[in-house]
């Protein structure tokens, strides 16, 4: 009897796990249904529904973080792993892929750039432009925001005076 009562449970136990999840019953997409009075499978999102994550994204995007050594230290690290390949370490547009045929991306130190708002950085990791594609999906808002920090320190240090930097002097005497 008791070996019955063990057997009979794991008999019901096995028998239901051959059903695979393309044996249950469900709607296929955009198929009518009776469940709803629209008669819709699809229903409609909610007033007000944001993808989960979205408001911190769009909130990250908006406001660049403070500038610190902390940022530009994970800037630093971030260009190189990503954008040093096609714009070269000083940012010249001299990066390796130059080399294999790939088309010059621009100097980060021409007039248009260097005129440019970090914003425009953060946005054309976003987005991409020309031939770049968008890192948006491999680069997280705050190391974008990192990046375009050192990009732009990239172009403050090309032409930097000791005068401009006061401490720098007794630095390097």
């Amino acid at each position: 009897m008791r070996r019955l009562a063990t057997i009979v449970p794991c008999a019901l136990l096995l028998a239901g796990c051959g059903l695979s999840m393309t044996e249950q019953r469900k709607y296929d997409t955009y198929a009518p249904a009776r469940a709803w009075p629209d008669g819709a499978s699809a229903r409609p999102l909610s007033g007000g529904t944001v993808a989960q994550g979205d408001v911190a994204r769009a909130a990250a995007a908006a406001t660049p973080p403070p500038a610190d050594d902390a940022l530009l230290a994970r800037g630093h690290a971030r260009f190189d792993i990503y954008c040093a390949p096609c714009h070269g370490l000083a940012g010249d547009g001299d990066g390796i892929i130059v080399m294999h045929g790939f088309p010059r991306p621009p100097s980060y130190h021409e007039a248009r750039l260097l005129a440019a708002p970090a914003q425009h950085f953060y946005d054309v990791m976003t987005h991409g432009s020309g031939v770049m594609y968008s890192y948006a999906d491999r680069v997280d808002p705050h190391d974008r925001w990192a990046i375009a920090a050192y990009i732009r320190a990239l172009q403050l240090s090309r032409d930097a005076k000791v005068a401009q930097v006061p401490e720098a002097g007794t630095v390097l005497k």
